[in-house]
């Protein structure tokens, strides 16, 4: 089927910003489909019109219906940079689609800031966790970030404020490109109130405090970054764990008998992208698990409370599996071993001797390595330092064939 779909990006300038291809489709169009605000923009001549339901449900399911005819999707900006054409372009044949993007809100905001694009991060919170930015938090950083509404750069700073980032600059960009544009400078730690538009940037320069506690992306966060019950994965061995995950963008992990969810949390932090399942037959820990992720910038971490193996029939087969608590439980390596995807990686770590055992079992059935990992912490010792060891742990690593 040739393109029936045309999916534009619009600025704020409305139709004058747009190529004349771009005003000649709009122009032919049988039906125009996008937010009230964008479809204002277009003059009337008697065409269909259709806004975008609040909430949207489905874009791609309201799409088809008109499957056939010349059907105009009104986009800001740049369509598949967080847009609406991201949900599009998924559930919709390519060769049925025509993609017209307009300079995305962030490289707008680039451009007014003076910023390179290749030295900043964006990322969106407009409809999604708030928690999400905490992640992205570090000396020198510079965000762009979509806001979800007028209430968001307030927000903002008194998150950077409560995480030893109050010095940060933040620069609210409002209707770039339009008559209405304008531009509100402040400081977290004294952000001045006033009125927001719903649509904006929120440009942020991260400055850290005097003595704040910065938390790297890399593996390995103090054990006090975790609200835990005693069943954590001790930072050192935390971090040598998770090198030998490897996490990958966008890979999905399966911690199995997740304790506090230390090991899910860390392969999320260490890229947007990285997605975990964390899967705890304790109530009381599946809550922890779920306020660490939270505090620590991965809310999108997906919390599974039940027993393994029960407890994985239906999740998505996982690139790579650890596998902390419930090591003895029978059938857990087996049904880990099996949903795992072909070239993914399994590890299991065990501090006793019959889990020990069972890792050697294990290493005689698929292979792979065992590591004795062992470590002690200087701690005082009367008036003076002594060397405390910690349990030694015994790991099992094999990637599946």
């Amino acid at each position: 089927m040739k393109p029936w779909l045309t999916i534009i990006g619009m600025g704020e300038d409305g139709p004058d910003g747009l190529g004349r291809r771009a005003r000649t489709l709009i122009d032919e169009a049988e039906i125009l489909i996008g937010g009230e605000r964008l479809l204002a923009l277009i003059p009337e001549n008697g065409r269909e019109r259709l806004a975008w339901p609040s909430p949207m449900g489905d874009p791609a399911s309201l799409v088809a219906r008109h499957r056939g005819r010349r059907v105009c999707v009104l986009a800001t900006g740049d369509p598949l940079h967080y847009g609406v054409g991201v949900r599009l372009v998924r559930a919709l044949p390519a060769e049925e689609l025509t993609v017209l993007p307009a300079p995305s809100a962030f490289s707008l905001a680039c451009a007014r800031m003076g910023w390179p694009r290749t030295g900043v991060e964006t990322l969106s919170l407009h409809g999604r966790p708030f928690e999400a930015v905490l992640s992205y938090l570090h000396p020198g950083a510079r965000l762009l970030i979509l806001g979800h509404d007028g209430s968001t750069p307030a927000r903002l700073a008194e998150t950077l404020s409560n995480q030893g980032y109050g010095r940060s600059r933040l620069t609210v960009l409002e209707r770039m490109g339009g008559p209405e544009e304008r531009r509100i400078f402040g400081i977290a730690a004294n952000w001045p109130a006033g009125e927001i538009a719903d649509f904006h940037i929120l440009a942020v320069e991260c400055l850290a405090d005097p003595g704040a506690s910065l938390r790297s992306r890399l593996p390995g966060l103090p054990d006090d970054a975790f609200r835990h019950d005693g069943q954590i994965t001790k930072r050192e061995i935390r971090a040598a764990t998770l090198s030998a995950l490897a996490p990958a963008p966008g890979q999905l992990l399966w911690d199995v008998g997740a304790g506090c969810g230390s090991i899910a949390i860390e392969w999320m932090r260490t890229d947007p992208r990285c997605r975990a399942v964390a899967v705890e037959g304790h109530p009381g820990r599946c809550r922890l698990i779920a306020e660490n992720a939270e505090a620590l910038g991965v809310p999108g971490l997906r919390v599974v409370t039940g027993a393994a193996p029960g407890a994985l029939d239906g999740l998505e087969p996982p690139d790579a599996v650890f596998i902390g608590g419930g090591l003895t439980a029978e059938g857990v390596f087996e049904a880990c071993w099996s949903a795992l995807s072909r070239g993914g990686r399994l590890a299991a770590n065990a501090v006793t001797l019959e889990g020990e055992a069972l890792l050697q079992s294990w290493h005689a059935k698929a292979g792979g390595e065992l590591t004795r990992l062992a470590v002690a912490r200087a701690e005082p010792l009367g008036r003076f330092l002594g060397w405390h060891p910690l349990m030694p742990v015994t790991r099992f690593l094999a990637v599946k064939p």
